[in-house]
């Protein structure tokens, strides 16, 4: 039997990723404006749910946003992810996930909470298909959301 190679983590795929997710976050941190919550209501009038949008902590080169969903069944908890937004760098990277109170770069696998080797790769990966069905099927209730976060 071989030995399993080490996983090798692609820094610069990652960075691509976390750059596409800075430029779809933008919107929505115009939308939200100086507030430091929105819900965003997505989906349709047959199956709706809304998403939680919260700035935990603002400065001038890092804003850090807990995007949480809404819970749908009792027994799946609801997704929840802590962003860190890097304005200088124009970088966004998942840096919580619920119910993990940290997200590694890489894990041994296998490991005692099941994490996958390329776990933020993937969290990463979700929240740029989390961004996208956002801008295009998301409705601040308050707001011109539309106008806002597209830039129109």
């Amino acid at each position: 039997m071989s030995r399993r190679e080490r996983y090798r983590l692609d820094f610069r795929a990652l960075m691509t990723q976390c750059e596409e997710n800075y430029a779809r976050l933008l919107p929505l941190m115009k939308a939200l404006g100086e507030r430091d919550s929105m819900a965003v209501d997505v989906g349709h009038d047959l199956h709706p749910h809304t998403l939680q949008m919260r700035v935990l902590e603002r400065s001038p080169y890092t804003t850090t946003v807990r995007l949480e969903d809404q819970e749908l069944l009792e027994t799946l908890p609801a997704s929840r992810l802590t962003v860190r937004m890097y304005h200088d760098a124009r970088l966004a990277e998942v840096t919580e996930a619920r119910p993990f109170r940290r997200v590694n770069a890489r894990y041994a696998y296998p490991n005692r909470n099941m994490h996958q080797r390329d776990e933020k790769v993937q969290w990463n990966r979700f929240l740029a298909e989390w961004l996208r069905h956002l801008h295009d099927h998301g409705r601040d209730s308050g707001q011109a959301w539309r106008q806002q976060v597209s830039g129109s």
